[in-house]
């Protein structure tokens, strides 16, 4: 894993000097905590997909604005692009799995497409789980499994067999979400309906398309779908219009430019798609209530 330093964020590639190799690594949080100990605490974002698992050590984790709780046994699915950050707390155990889209992606099948969409990149839930005493034993094998195949040195199926084991893990701890969920909300275990894979679809969309300023419809005709149909969709699923969602997207990463960058309020606006810098300081203070330079100035 190396640090690129940016114009805007701090951002950190995946074997960068070998993109032919498999792009896929584990290691131990420890290390991981010692090898970067000065930038941990920075605000960054990766070109990959991150798991990291806190086994043990007590405190807090930040994520796009939100700080969350670190307990024992609590696991953070860090998306590509999100910016996240550790807090100074030496002492943590655990591993951290790192990997790129398409190490996971290979056919775009259901399971793989909604493990990569709802897990990593879901706006609307919390980008943790705590998996629980008692419970981590079969995410324990799991990670023996990766480490013992990662020693092989390239033998015959190795890529795909520790595709398996990753997605095996994040399904094992997707079935914990999901009985936590039925415990603490009474709610039946979630199911991944025509509408629900439709939603990730349209989410997943947003987030490719944002910075062109596409409408609501445009998302819709994306989708082969009416924009009644998406405004249904998104209605009784989340409760938001389409609209919403776009412009949601298109305020956090203006947001994250903001607060994490030395860019300029120009220069945020051309990097997030508007050619003109006036309408997009009135579009943000539309949505947040704030200027771009009051709301830089409010954490400073």
């Amino acid at each position: 894993m190396k640090k690129q330093k940016q114009e805007a964020i701090y951002e950190y590639h995946l074997k960068p000097d070998a993109p032919g190799q498999m792009q896929f690594e584990i290691q131990s949080l420890q290390d991981l905590i010692q090898d970067h100990k000065e930038d941990m605490a920075k605000p960054h974002i990766h070109s990959f997909y991150q798991i990291i698992w806190f086994k043990s050590g007590n405190g807090k984790h930040f994520v796009d604005f939100n700080e969350y709780d670190v307990s024992e046994n609590t696991i953070f699915f860090i998306a590509k692009n999100q910016v996240h950050a550790f807090d100074n707390f030496p002492g943590y155990e655990g591993f951290v799995i790192h990997f790129s889209e398409d190490f996971l992606v290979q056919k775009e099948n259901d399971v793989d497409f909604f493990l990569k969409c709802s897990m990593f990149n879901n706006p609307y839930q919390i980008p943790s789980c705590c998996v629980g005493s008692g419970n981590e034993y079969k995410l324990d094998e799991y990670i023996v499994q990766m480490q013992t195949e990662l020693k092989e040195h390239a033998k015959y199926g190795q890529e795909e067999l520790l595709r398996l084991y990753l997605k095996a893990f994040l399904i094992q701890v997707q079935r914990r979400k999901y009985e936590l969920e039925e415990l603490n909300k009474g709610l039946a275990p979630f199911v991944v309906d025509e509408k629900r894979a439709q939603l990730i679809h349209f989410v997943n969309l947003i987030e490719e398309n944002y910075t062109k300023g596409f409408p609501a419809s445009k998302y819709a005709e994306m989708l082969f779908v009416s924009l009644r149909t998406l405004s249904n969709l998104t209605l009784q699923l989340l409760n938001k219009k389409p609209s919403e969602m776009i412009h949601e997207r298109i305020v956090l990463e203006a947001k994250r430019l903001l607060l994490h960058s030395e860019l300029n309020v120009n220069q945020v606006a051309d990097k997030i798609g508007f050619e003109d810098s006036s309408y997009f300081i009135r579009y943000f203070k539309k949505y947040t209530n704030q200027s771009p330079t009051a709301f830089r100035k409010s954490f400073q």
